[in-house]
């Protein structure tokens, strides 16, 4: 029985990944360019992990990143994934709970918020980088997510499009639904099933 539905942000809530893989191709042409096709190799990494990864030690760079990616994220159109807010009323209206589960911080949720003044309204809980010791793939997220709720991650449903999110939400027990937003139906498929391009005509198989 589905009690609850645990949602990433970019690429799961807000169809963003395309924006972010041209920030991040400016970034490596610019900062790391002995990396090729960089924004796909950082692709659902968090910015710790790509600072730790490519930049360590390299603090001035690491500010001026962090400095152009605030800037980037204030102007930033936050689009919802096509069918995303006509799905999500129809889960709450079934008395299912909802959270974000985002390794976002809580400075870019101030511009999501700024975007969508009800953004808040879709969801019972909004969990941010803040809230956890550890990154994706770890499923730590997911399971403070279900702990904040009270229930078991088996009676969660994840929603993930990157591989490291992916592979936090299997960690956890909960069942995966695969948004192809970034990733191809068949990489997706090696860590779940579940695999939709959007929300359209989509609806959970205890509706």
């Amino acid at each position: 029985m589905v009690k609850a539905c645990l949602f990433d942000l970019d690429g799961v809530v807000f169809d963003t990944e395309p924006l972010y893989t041209l920030f991040w191709k400016e970034i490596g042409e610019q900062f790391c360019p002995n990396v090729p096709n960089f924004e796909y190799v950082i692709k659902g990494q968090t910015l710790v992990q790509i600072y730790d990864k490519y930049f360590e030690g390299q603090n001035e760079k690491q500010k001026e990143i962090t400095r152009l990616l605030d800037l980037y994220e204030r102007d930033m159109d936050y689009n919802y994934v096509a069918g995303f807010k006509s799905f999500i009323k129809n889960i709450r209206s079934k008395d299912l709970k909802t959270a974000v589960v985002t390794s976002s911080n809580l400075e870019k949720m101030q511009n999501v918020y700024k975007k969508h003044p009800n953004f808040k309204c879709y969801f019972d809980a909004i969990l941010t980088s803040e809230d956890f010791d550890e990154s994706k793939p770890s499923p730590d997220c997911y399971l403070k997510a279900a702990a904040y709720f009270d229930i078991s991650p088996k009676d969660c449903v994840v929603f993930e499009d990157s591989f490291n999110g992916l592979r936090s939400g299997v960690a956890s027990g909960a069942r995966v639904v695969g948004l192809a937003t970034t990733n191809s139906v068949a990489e997706i498929q090696a860590y779940t099933k579940e695999v939709i391009s959007n929300y359209e005509g989509f609806s959970l198989l205890n509706d």
